[in-house]
């Protein structure tokens, strides 16, 4: 199966100096899933930021999908890798959930009917159709998330990338969040300090540790060995 990422060699270092990242080396295949693991500051959300452009490697390669990141394939590459943030509340802006959902479409130059369509196919997907005219603020934190998701699904990402999903989100919120990852065909990277959640939908994580890859494992063996 072929990688959708491909990472050589990645080092990002700050303005004041500090290696950020260190030689990072990754790859993630097709429709899989992988758990970004280790503690706050250890560099899972720097390298993140880095597969869609929102960061740029000081040295090293990032490729995604067989295109290779640069100045003239960012707006691509952007089109592919979907970022779900932390608090749903930073993504989710406008007056109803459609609206919210069609944004991406439309600043994509789709005509305001394909959006739509687009939005409402997306907001079946995530199980939201219903909520399509609901202010986002009216929404449940799970509603939010789930939304959030729909707005990233409606521009046909061929990778998820979630920072800690289960942030406010009660157990039947995990699991229902959970259930839904589970049914979408894209490759996905979790960032998430949440044990079980990684488990339950991969079995393979990538332990950061000081702005390096310390492990890469099955998650019970990196539990094991770092103390998880």
């Amino acid at each position: 199966m072929r990688n959708i990422v491909e990472v050589r060699e990645l080092r990002y270092v700050y303005e004041d100096g500090t290696e950020a990242l260190k030689k990072i080396d990754f790859e993630l295949e097709a429709g899989e899933t992988v758990a970004l693991l280790g503690a706050n500051g250890s560099g899972k959300t720097t390298f993140a930021l880095h597969l869609n452009g929102i960061l740029r490697a000081t040295s090293g390669s990032v490729v995604i999908d067989g295109i290779a990141m640069s100045d003239k394939t960012l707006a691509e590459i952007r089109r592919r890798v979907g970022l779900v943030f932390q608090d749903s509340d930073n993504q989710l802006f406008m007056p109803t959930v459609l609206e919210d959902v069609a944004f991406g479409p439309l600043a994509s130059g789709k005509s305001p009917e394909e959006a739509a369509e687009k939005a409402n196919a997306a907001l079946t997907q995530v199980g939201m159709a219903h909520k399509a005219g609901k202010a986002p603020w009216h929404l449940s934190a799970g509603e939010k998330k789930r939304v959030a998701i729909a707005g990233i699904l409606a521009g046909d990402p061929k990778l998820l990338v979630l920072d800690e999903p289960t942030t406010f989100l009660d157990p039947p919120g995990q699991r229902g969040l959970a259930d839904l990852l589970e049914s979408l065909p894209q490759a996905k990277l979790l960032i998430t300090h949440d044990v079980p959640f990684a488990q339950r939908l991969t079995e393979r994580g990538v332990f950061f540790e000081a702005g390096a890859i310390a492990a890469k494992d099955r998650i019970p063996a990196i539990v094991e060995r770092f103390g998880w």
